[in-house]
């Protein structure tokens, strides 16, 4: 199945305890149907020492989301839209906006 929701997308949450904020999709879980965005659902973690975090203490790190609460942001308007496929005349799929029509696969 086709992703609708892609790392590096731009999306606002439509449901939850961060509704209404807007980021940038870090990383998706197609088997688990959840994503990772910028700045969403902060969690604290408390971090043992470790090369890469040589302090240790309490992280604040980005925790999943489930992919049904976030919509893509539209191209056009800034606001939220629901995602469709095309084919090109090439014969490539592509992603499009439904709320303007506009490409947003390049």
């Amino acid at each position: 199945m086709a992703a609708r929701i892609r790392k590096g997308d731009r999306v606002m949450v439509i449901a939850g305890r961060d509704k209404g904020r807007v980021g940038e999709v870090l990383k998706v879980l197609p088997k688990e149907n959840r994503v990772i965005v910028q700045g969403v659902m902060l969690v604290k973690r408390h971090q043992r020492p470790s090369p890469r975090h040589p302090q240790g203490g309490i992280v604040t790190k980005e925790a999943p989301i489930h992919v049904s609460n976030v919509a893509h942001i539209d191209p056009v308007d800034g606001k939220p839209t629901r995602i469709g496929f095309r084919y090109l005349e090439d014969g490539r799929k592509v992603r499009y906006a439904k709320r303007s029509g506009e490409l947003i696969d390049r």
